[in-house]
Order: C-alpha cells, then sequence, then structure tokens
C-alpha cells in the first residue's frame, strides 16, 4: 500500500481533516520563507490535536542546528525531512529518524546520492527548481523507481488529476501532496484531500488486481 503524506498544514482543522481523509502523516514547514511556513506554538498545538497513527513531519531548508534544536523543544515530531542542500552530518544528531530532498528533473543515477546518506530512513523526490525548495506545483519527468534498500517517495506536482497515473509509473514507496491540495498556499481543500486519498487508493486496489 502507498503511504500518503499531506505537507504545508499551517492550521488545525486541515490537520484534522488530513487525519479525517485517510493520511497516514502530515508536513509541517520550519522554513520562514516558505507561503507553507507554520509557527512552533501553532504547530505544537496541531500535533497535540492529532489522533494517534498519524506520523508527523518537521520540514527543514538548510536550517542551523539551534533552530531545528528550538522546534523540538516545543514540537514532538516523529520525523525530520531535510529539503536543502544538508550534508549527512546536518541531518543527524537530533534523536530523531530522518529523509533526505532529493531534487530531480527525471530518469538519473540515485545511488551517489543515497550512499552520501547513509543513515536517512528514505529519500524524497522532488522537482529541481532553481531558488525553490519545494512547493512548486511542478512535476518531473517520471521513471520506474529502482529498487533500492530504502524507501523513495514521490513529491512535485501531484494532484488528484495525476497522482493515480503517477503511482503507475514510478511504483513509489509512498506519495507527498502539497500545493496539489490547497486552496490557495498554506490552506488545504478538504474536499481536494479526500479526492487525492480515494485516488491514491483506487492505484493500490488496481496494483493489486
Amino acid at each position: 500500500m502507498v503511504r500518503i503524506k499531506i505537507c504545508g498544514i499551517t492550521m488545525m482543522d486541515d490537520a484534522l481533516a488530513a487525519a479525517e481523509a485517510g493520511a497516514d502523516a502530515i508536513g509541517l514547514v520550519f522554513y520562514p520563507p516558505s507561503p507553507r511556513a507554520v509557527g512552533v506554538e501553532a504547530a505544537a498545538a496541531i500535533l497535540a490535536a492529532l489522533p494517534p497513527f498519524v506520523s508527523t513531519v518537521g520540514l527543514f531548508v538548510n536550517a542551523q542546528r539551534s533552530w531545528v534544536e528550538k522546534v523540538l523543544q516545543s514540537c514532538p515530531l516523529d520525523l525530520l525531512q531535510f529539503h536543502g542542500e544538508e550534508i549527512a552530518a546536518d541531518c543527524s544528531g537530533f534523536g530523531r529518524p530522518y529523509i533526505k530532498a532529493l531534487r530531480v528533473l527525471g530518469e538519473e543515477d540515485l545511488r551517489p546520492q543515497l550512499r552520501a546518506h547513509p543513515d536517512a530512513r528514505g529519500f524524497l523526490l522532488d522537482r529541481a527548481v532553481p531558488q525553490l525548495w519545494g512547493g512548486s506545483g511542478e512535476t518531473f519527468s517520471w521513471w520506474r523507481l529502482p529498487a533500492l534498500d530504502k524507501p523513495l517517495i514521490l513529491a512535485g506536482g501531484l494532484s488528484p488529476d495525476n497522482v493515480a497515473e503517477a503511482i503507475a509509473v514510478t511504483r513509489p514507496y509512498a506519495v507527498d501532496v502539497s500545493s496539489g491540495v490547497e486552496a490557495s498556499p498554506g490552506r488545504k481543500d478538504h474536499g481536494k484531500m479526500r479526492d487525492f486519498v480515494a485516488r491514491v487508493r483506487a492505484a493500490d486496489r488496481r496494483a493489486e488486481g
């Protein structure tokens, strides 16, 4: 079964709606320049309100260690996501597992980047856009993802309209959506979230059949 993460959550009602729709994880952006950034106090309140068995992911971009540590003092995140140019040492030592985002344009050998982060739990593939760290709403050229020893998570321009095709082509461990289920930057469309989850689950059924 393909796992689902809904990222860029900024509001309590959106977080609860994502959980109700069936998301396996939500993502909170701790990168202040992003229109989807959330404050530490608001994030802590969202985490406290979530039902059990919904994983929480904190996204950071080229952050100082002190900023990550400050966030973790208030926000008991399950997983960290590093979306910038971080080396392995930048991602470790926080007492949390992490995933590393890789910026791609299409089919390429991922193994060198995976070897550079040997302790990452997984790798997220996002569209490479100059001067933009995710949330572009742009796809990249999909290809059948290789069978590697770490989970590969597909992101970049996913929406209810294309996620089934993306899963059929790439066969990812998980999919990650943000702008594709928004009403506006930082605010989710609850109907789109439900539709996105439903189409992922339908793609699962087709793959099993």
